[in-house]
């Protein structure tokens, strides 16, 4: 258990200097104002007509890296530090966040592998502890000189579940690098932020991207 716990510890430590190193960068780029003075619902919506998408709408949503797009009712929602603000770490975020809806639109295959996911993720996500914790109940109240194992069973249909979960964080990678890249390469191609607003959006949405591959990998490390 001692592996267990330093490896939980090590993963934790990770997670939260990558986290609040984004934060630093989106502080810092938040202070690098857009030329063309676009909001991050402007560049939101400019993006989606530049795609040929006009059954997206863009719309805000409380809270602080809340941004997100929902496919089931086809709304991009940026946070409220998104939404109105006028630099680039709101246009990065703005643009991720489009990303998703145009590879909603074109049919992006990992996308459409996430999504079929999300509802047993959203089920083993609730139940996973709750499974765990009476697998290891029920193996150590079964084990015998015959059986030193015990029972294993409902603890196997839990590391399953855990297993399900890890799996997601990894079909979730290429999804989100794909964004961002159709993000910047739209930014860019279309002259909406300057080369040296460029560097922030880049910068941003790299580090952005940091914080889920550190989740998945901190996933895999506690599943083994």
């Amino acid at each position: 258990m001692t592996g267990y716990y330093l490896i939980i510890g090590v993963s934790m430590l990770i997670s939260w200097l990558v986290s609040s190193k984004l934060k630093s960068k989106f502080a810092y780029y938040s202070q690098v104002h857009l030329r063309n003075g676009m909001s991050g619902k402007e560049v939101a919506e400019k993006m989606l007509r530049d795609n040929g998408i006009n059954d997206v709408q863009v719309i805000s949503v409380p809270g602080q890296l809340t941004d997100h797009y929902n496919p089931a009712d086809k709304t991009v929602n940026l946070s409220e530090g998104v939404y109105m603000q006028r630099n680039a770490a709101a246009a990065a975020v703005a643009a991720h966040e489009c990303g998703h809806a145009v590879q909603h639109a074109v049919g992006y295959s990992m996308l459409q592998l996430r999504s079929k996911l999300v509802p047993m993720v959203n089920i083993s996500s609730n139940l996973m502890q709750f499974v765990l914790i009476a697998g290891i109940v029920l193996m150590t109240a079964t084990r015998t000189i015959e059986n030193p194992n015990g029972n294993t069973t409902v603890l196997a249909i839990g590391v399953a579940m855990f297993a399900f979960t890890t799996l997601f964080a990894f079909v979730t990678l290429p999804v989100e690098y794909d964004a961002s890249k159709r993000a910047m390469t739209w930014l860019k191609d279309t002259g909406t932020v300057t080369a040296e607003e460029f560097v922030g959006v880049k910068d941003s949405l790299t580090w952005a991207a940091r914080t889920y591959v550190v989740a998945a990998i901190g996933s895999l490390a506690q599943l083994l």
